[in-house]
Formats: structure tokens, C-alpha cells, sequence
């Protein structure tokens, strides 16, 4: 995992730790979590595009 190691992962999360407070990191977990739920259920999903004729206002009348 992009070569960090234990003492590197708790070094990071001591910094986030002062950074946003204890009081914010399950709002912080949360977000994070919906976040990459969200991204691998558009990553899986099927690309939809629906196509429709644009309604030309000219050629509606007849004159």
C-alpha cells in the first residue's frame, strides 16, 4: 500500500487526529465511506445515455 508501514499509518493518524479532533473523525469516517460506496456503485454500474430528437421550434410551424 504505496509502501507505508505500520509506525507510518499511526504517524498519519496521530496528524489527523490534532488536525480535526476525535470529536469529528466518525463524521470524517462516514463521509469517507459513503464516498467510496457511492464511487464503486457508479464504477459498476452501466453507462446510460439516453438520447433524444431536439424539438426544432422553427419546423413546428407551418406557414
Amino acid at each position: 500500500m504505496f509502501g507505508f508501514g505500520m509506525p507510518e499509518l499511526l504517524i498519519i493518524l496521530v496528524i489527523v487526529l490534532v488536525v480535526f479532533g476525535a470529536g469529528r473523525l466518525p463524521e470524517i469516517g462516514s463521509a469517507l465511506g459513503k464516498s467510496i460506496k457511492n464511487f464503486k456503485k457508479a464504477s459498476d454500474a452501466k453507462e446510460e445515455i439516453e438520447i433524444k430528437p431536439r424539438k426544432d421550434p422553427d419546423n413546428s410551424k407551418n406557414s
